[in-house]
């Protein structure tokens, strides 16, 4: 039977341990809903059905973090969770106490809880239910026991605590950062390099109990390989279906799930391009987002860039970026990026934001940005 289980914020998150440990030791499945989201908490139950039966292979339902249509559950087993922590903690050099700074219900903030399960020890929490506030890494960090200590951020988080010296000082005592839930521009990571910040970047979903990739290297037993440009994953981390899509064409090939994520295997190594779906067909020819967003983010003047196509009737899509920063021009980004790639990739347009829209743990809500240009 699918159980629903109440995921709270702050420290009273630590009261489902004993839920989540259960369901991993066959116990009745659980579903993750938020505390302090009636809304959203009811959408995911009316789409995924707790209180009727379920597979006894299933351990958690996890929805995917797409706030529009209906969201999928994926169906993970205690076999996959427990892979993935016990890959992650080889990769990153041993057990350690980790650090709650997500919201848990989703993929990434459930994997610091079942991280600390698999290991005995009780994570600290962050209470992030009113925002990230870095100033709280301080304190917490002095909390956490040695001699191995990590976090899972966000991009946002990440660029928000690096404005903060004493924030940047915490960072630097984890021996791993991981950051994940959407891609980490080229200079945020050098910046956090040069900060003396640990940082790995991470490439999963709720399909694949999390990040599986680590700094574009899969974990111990993970697969990757490209179909036609498209990622496509496998490996003991793999959910086994979706809730209430059993013949998903994601999952059609036993063993392996097709991502929506276009990318490239060199050596091994993923590079993660962005989104099929992302793609920009403007006159006759493609722009790819990740592409215009790394040279965009280069400029002084843009702390967070988000490029995409909007309805033009001359050009099919025009190229628009959305931008967080210090008042940059349209004709001088149009100029900068045309100095770096194809001027059919220079934003048409160009519309300063405080801060970016997000569905789910960090990923920017696209569909909340075109509204802007409507």
């Amino acid at each position: 039977m699918l159980r629903v289980l109440p995921m709270p914020t702050g420290r009273a998150v630590l009261s489902t341990l004993d839920r989540l440990q259960d369901a991993l030791a066959d116990g009745d499945a659980v579903l993750p809903v938020p505390t302090d989201n009636d809304a959203e908490r009811d959408r995911l139950c009316a789409a995924l059905r707790p209180g009727e039966p379920i597979d006894d292979d299933t351990a958690l339902v996890v929805a995917t973090s797409g706030s529009t249509g209906v969201p999928k559950g994926a169906l993970l087993s205690a076999s996959a969770l427990q892979s993935s922590a016990t890959a992650t903690h080889a990769r990153l050099g041993g057990a350690g106490s980790w650090l709650l700074a997500l919201p848990a219900h989703h993929i990434a903030g459930l994997q610091v809880l079942l991280r600390s399960i698999a290991i005995g020890l009780e994570p600290e929490i962050i209470d992030v239910a009113a925002g990230f506030d870095p100033g709280e890494l301080v304190d917490a960090v002095t909390r956490m026991p040695g001699p191995r200590r990590y976090t899972s951020l966000v991009p946002t988080q990440l660029i928000k605590a690096m404005d903060q010296p004493d924030a940047v000082d915490a960072l630097r005592c984890f021996d791993a950062v991981l950051i994940g839930g959407a891609a980490t521009p080229v200079a945020v990571r050098q910046r956090a390099e040069s900060l003396g910040i640990k940082i790995v970047r991470t490439y999963g979903m709720s399909e694949t109990c999390g990040g599986c990739v680590y700094d574009g290297v899969p974990l111990d037993g993970v697969r990757v390989r490209i179909d036609s440009g498209r990622v496509v994953l496998g490996g003991p981390t793999l959910a086994n279906g979706y809730r209430n899509f059993p013949q998903h064409p994601a999952f059609a090939e036993p063993g392996w799930f097709r991502t929506d994520d276009a990318g490239e295997l060199h050596d091994g190594v993923l590079s993660v391009l962005g989104r099929i779906d992302d793609a920009i067909s403007t006159g006759g020819l493609t722009v790819v987002p990740s592409v215009v967003e790394a040279v965009l983010i280069q400029h002084p003047a843009v702390r967070e860039c988000a490029v995409l196509g909007v309805p033009d009737p001359r050009l099919g899509e025009r190229v628009v970026a959305v931008v967080v920063g210090d008042g940059a021009a349209l004709e001088d980004l149009r100029a900068y990026v045309a100095e770096h790639l194809d001027f059919s990739a220079a934003p048409r347009e160009v519309r300063l934001v405080e801060q970016m829209p997000l569905r789910g743990p960090g990923k920017i809500d696209r569909a909340a940005l075109r509204e802007l240009f409507a």
